[in-house]
């Protein structure tokens, strides 16, 4: 099932390519209202997660670049042993690992991952996210989702 990377590479592709027209389009920290619910919002962050640990004093770059590539390896080797009706699991861990890349990518590049997607209601906002963020959380709900439906199947019938 390693065919399904090419959704690894298109997550990858698209992350850095929009990552870019928000530096080069948007003022750090000055919203550009989208909608009334999504505010393009350029934030570098020097974490993880909502930010966790992003005042660490900057182990935590190297730290979460080796963390990702390595879940990545372990990943890509999952993906290897997937059957062929495994194509709903394939397609979650390619998810996953595009966006873990993608966020490497910038660690590496410019020691911080690049965030500009600000989705908020009623003064609430959620921490500002990437396109690499959003394909890790649809293919970790979407292994979820397989594994719950996977878990429904009738066991097959013995000859």
């Amino acid at each position: 099932m390693i065919k399904w990377l090419w959704l690894s590479f298109a997550v990858i592709v698209l992350d850095q390519i929009t990552k870019r027209i928000a530096e080069y389009q948007l003022v750090q920290f000055a919203p550009m209202e989208i909608l009334p619910f999504l505010n393009f919002t350029l934030v570098y962050n020097q974490g993880a997660a909502f930010s966790f640990l992003s005042e660490a004093g900057g182990w935590q770059r190297w730290f979460f670049t080796v963390l990702a590539i390595g879940v990545s390896i372990i990943l890509v080797w999952w993906m290897a042993r997937l059957q062929r009706e495994e194509a709903g699991t394939a397609a979650g861990l390619a998810l996953i690992v595009g966006g873990a890349i993608g966020n490497v990518i910038d660690r590496i590049w410019h020691g911080h991952v690049i965030d500009f997607i600000d989705m908020h209601y009623a003064g609430y906002h959620w921490p500002v996210f990437n396109i690499a963020d959003s394909a890790i959380t649809v293919g970790a709900v979407w292994l979820i989702a397989v594994s719950l439906l996977q878990g429904t199947k009738p066991p097959p019938k013995a000859s």
